[in-house]
């Protein structure tokens, strides 16, 4: 008998993943460059060349077996270490390479983290708004996601809904700073309240409660924003990184775990990550990506271009009437739809050949993404289609 948890999903495929296929056979028939497709969150510039240059040398000069051989399982030893020093760089920080383990994205760092910390039964809470996989990722290892309602205001957390929440059964809680679907970064402030709650509940029931950052959009920060580094502020804290955005690989799947060494079991929590993957199948990313990142690793793509695309969208959705919170970072935006049914509103946005995402999978109805990881050019030439719409449709 198949299994019947997976079978159902299917019938939950990801909104995002439709209107992005829908934008693709729309393109077919009017010409891509006519459908304004914000719908997928897949980096539009190059990536970093040195990158390019690194893995183009590697297969030219290298031995086969350094670059296609199986990695240890934790990684490759020589890239762990080099990922803990950049993070002591940049961050002050003082990992060492046995507090890093090598993944197949944030996904892959998010999987293990979240196993290495709960069993079935505990709870781990996010806020809104949030990733819709977290849901699949969570409840598949057997603990239970649970959401926190959003403080639309300015997308920073709901601490009153929060310390409400945060029961006994709580042993994990999983923030993205800068927030994929807002665009909004936790400031120092909300980072230091929400250490201060978690260091005071741990005391209170006598067991652990991890704080998990998900930062595939920790480089990617527009002039201004306060977004501080997570792990610095709270010692039982486990950061998952992916370089998919930083530096435009999203295909090559290639991210890290890393434990912070002041955490409980710190020593030994990215070990049990090796021992994770035998269990989900895991077993390391890639040799040659790993060693090619590891040459790049304070680097980025040339991301000023998602602020220029950003200050567009919101001076122009500002100025058309809509509610929107000015995101801090990320390529996302998550204006207030014209109506109640955000669902109804981005149909309506399909009749004049713009993409949009409605919120309802993010835990906040009302609401609409625009991931504007999209030619500067066409963002422009999409503002008078928006204006358009608002003001045909809704009187805007």
């Amino acid at each position: 008998m198949i299994n019947e948890v997976y079978k159902n999903m299917l019938r939950g495929k990801s909104v995002i993943r439709e209107l992005s296929e829908y934008a693709t056979e729309r393109g077919k028939e009017i010409g891509y460059e006519n459908v304004f497709d914000y719908s997928l969150g897949n980096p539009s510039v190059p990536c970093a060349p040195d990158y390019t240059e690194e893995i183009i040398r590697m297969h030219r000069e290298d031995s086969p077996m350094d670059i296609h051989g199986y990695s240890p399982s934790l990684g490759i030893t020589a890239v762990r270490q080099a990922v803990a020093e950049s993070l002591n760089r940049r961050f002050g920080m003082d990992y060492e390479t046995k507090h890093i383990f090598m993944t197949s994205g944030a996904a892959g760092a998010l999987s293990h983290a979240f196993r290495c910390v709960t069993k079935p039964g505990d709870e781990i809470l996010t806020f809104a708004p949030f990733f819709p996989e977290y849901t699949p990722y969570v409840n598949l290892t057997g603990a239970v996601l649970k959401v926190v309602p959003a403080d639309t205001e300015n997308f920073q957390i709901n601490f009153p809904a929060f310390e409400e929440m945060l029961t006994d059964k709580v042993m994990a809680v999983l923030v993205n700073t800068p927030n994929n679907p807002s665009g909004a970064a936790y400031n120092t402030r909300t980072i230091q309240r929400l250490a201060e709650i978690l260091y005071a509940k741990q005391k209170e029931y006598g067991h652990d409660i991890f704080l998990i950052s998900d930062e595939p959009y920790r480089e990617i920060v527009f002039q201004g924003a306060d977004a501080p580094y997570v792990s610095k502020f709270y010692d039982n804290s486990i950061s998952c990184y992916s370089f998919s955005k930083s530096l435009s690989l999203p295909g090559e799947r290639i991210g890290y775990v890393a434990v912070n060494p002041r955490a409980t079991d710190a020593d030994v929590l990215a070990v049990m990550c090796g021992q994770i993957s035998r269990g989900i199948g895991h077993n390391c990313p890639s040799s040659s990506v790993q060693l090619a990142v590891a040459k790049v690793l304070d680097q980025t793509s040339d991301l000023w271009v998602y602020e220029t695309n950003m200050n567009l969208l919101y001076e122009a959705l500002s100025r058309m009437g809509f509610q929107v919170v000015k995101p801090g970072g990320t390529f996302y935006m998550f204006p207030k739809a014209l109506e109640e049914d955000a669902n109804a509103f981005c149909m309506k946005a399909k009749e004049y050949d713009l993409i949009l995402v409605p919120s309802d999978n993010f835990g906040v109805p009302g609401y609409f993404r625009m991931a504007y990881c999209i030619d500067t050019e066409k963002v422009r030439r999409s503002i008078p289609v928006l204006e358009r719409f608002a003001r045909e449709v809704y009187g805007k």
